[in-house]
């Protein structure tokens, strides 16, 4: 059986990204998927002088692990002013300097969600142009528009919406 991370690019209790992650999440059949959350991995802000004097948190380093343990990756990324999350930043940083190529690889369906029109694309963009430079291979994006039209008691309610990210996720499974 697959072993399948998922998680949202958020710290937010909240996070409309981990509630969409997680639904992406139930359509992948014949998998173990694991919902992770970046509050888990709590790490203090990215400095190269930190590093330099107190070396890499652990918790860094079990997120690397939870990558490359995984056959496949699940993510929708919270966009703040047209980039990451800082929390997502800020993992991605200090992952990084475990390993600069800190996806493996690893087939990944990028997903984002917001309140508005635009469904978080400038952050999927964003990521899209700079994720394969950490071997990140993806397979599939999806941006949920207006979030809170069209999600309701933890599903994609437009029907078109729905086909899209359920034809988004086949592609995933048929990768992994």
């Amino acid at each position: 059986m697959k072993n399948i991370i998922a998680f949202a690019g958020s710290n937010s209790k909240n996070s409309i990204n981990k509630q969409l992650v997680t639904y992406a999440a139930s359509l992948v059949d014949n998998a173990d998927v694991q919902i992770l959350d970046l509050n888990d991995f709590e790490l203090p802000l990215y400095g190269i002088d930190l590093e330099m004097e107190q070396g890499i948190p652990n918790a860094a380093h079990d997120f690397v692990d939870a990558i490359k343990s995984s056959d496949g990756i699940l993510l929708s990324l919270a966009e703040h002013n047209g980039s990451y999350a800082t929390v997502f930043k800020n993992i991605f940083d200090w992952t990084s300097r475990i390993e600069a190529k800190n996806f493996f690889g690893k087939p990944m369906l990028l997903m984002a969600t917001s309140p508005g029109g635009r469904g978080g694309q400038s952050v999927l963009e964003a990521a899209a142009t700079r994720f394969p430079y950490h071997d990140a291979n993806i397979v599939g994006q999806f941006s949920l528009p207006f979030f809170g039209n069209n999600f309701k008691e933890g599903a994609i309610i437009d029907d078109e919406l729905k086909a899209a990210l359920t034809e988004e996720v086949g592609q995933f499974k048929a990768s992994i």
